[in-house]
């Protein structure tokens, strides 16, 4: 992988079609059909062992959700399972062999027609703005436009700072969660590369199992920061002073 921006490989109008926004749509088709696939086999009492792991994952990841925020998990989770499933099979994408590889020549070069999406700044920032400004509209669902707004503006000036100081940090989660996806999968596959042009056999196993992990390790984090922030700003202000309050009132 030579190219650190993704390539075009032709244009509908001025709207430029370039390789991982196939890769995108080769992830939303497995998802689909997956989804297909499991519409038509699933049972009460499941037999088919890729039903049993995905209701596994889905129970398991479900509770992990509920652990954290009981108060909005059926609103929390959807998100949360979605990112995962679109980022681990994205991140996997880019090892299939050929992806990153077959291609059209283009100027005594091969252009990939497919890339890994997740490879792809412009990829993982639209994820992080889905998760922000999704993260946001849940919490006014949830809480309030009122208390919403309460979050970052206030008269009292010490809360007003507080709040600036909250804004800040809702800019700095967009640029930590798109570029550490981003810079984690595009390092991983330049490494893939320039080990695999140098050895073609058994010496890239390694490196590509490592990817395999860091595939999962890096869908795992951006979903559970995403279920995490969306926990944090769906809890009411006003219901974490009650309980408080609840807890160190005399019992009779």
């Amino acid at each position: 992988m030579a190219s650190f921006a993704a390539e075009t490989l032709f244009k509908i109008g001025p709207l430029p079609i370039t390789n991982t926004v196939l890769d995108t749509i080769l992830v939303d088709a497995l998802i689909i059909g997956g989804v297909f696939y499991l519409s038509k086999k699933i049972k009460l009492i499941p037999n088919n062992p890729f039903q049993n792991a995905i209701e596994s994952i889905i129970e398991t990841f479900y509770n992990l959700t509920e652990s954290i925020s009981q108060n909005a998990v059926k609103k929390i989770f959807p998100y949360f399972m979605s990112f995962f499933l679109f980022i681990l099979i994205a991140n996997w994408t880019g090892l299939i062999p050929g992806v990153g590889t077959i291609g059209i020549r283009e100027h005594g070069e091969i252009v990939p027609l497919f890339r890994g999406a997740t490879s792809d700044l412009n990829a993982t920032l639209a994820l992080a703005l889905i998760s922000v400004i999704a993260t946001h509209l849940i919490s006014v669902n949830t809480i309030g436009i009122k208390e919403y707004l309460g979050r970052y503006f206030s008269l009292n000036p010490i809360n007003l700072f507080i709040g600036i100081l909250e804004i800040i940090s809702e800019i700095t989660k967009l640029v930590s969660l798109s570029f550490r996806l981003f810079g984690n999968i595009f390092a991983g596959e330049v490494v893939l590369f320039t080990v695999s042009s140098i050895f073609a056999f058994i010496f890239p196993l390694p490196f590509l199992l490592l990817e395999v992990i860091v595939g999962v390790v890096q869908a795992l984090v951006f979903s559970m920061l995403t279920m995490v922030f969306m926990a944090i700003l769906t809890t009411s202000h006003n219901t974490s002073h009650a309980e408080e309050k609840a807890l160190h009132e005399p019992k009779l």
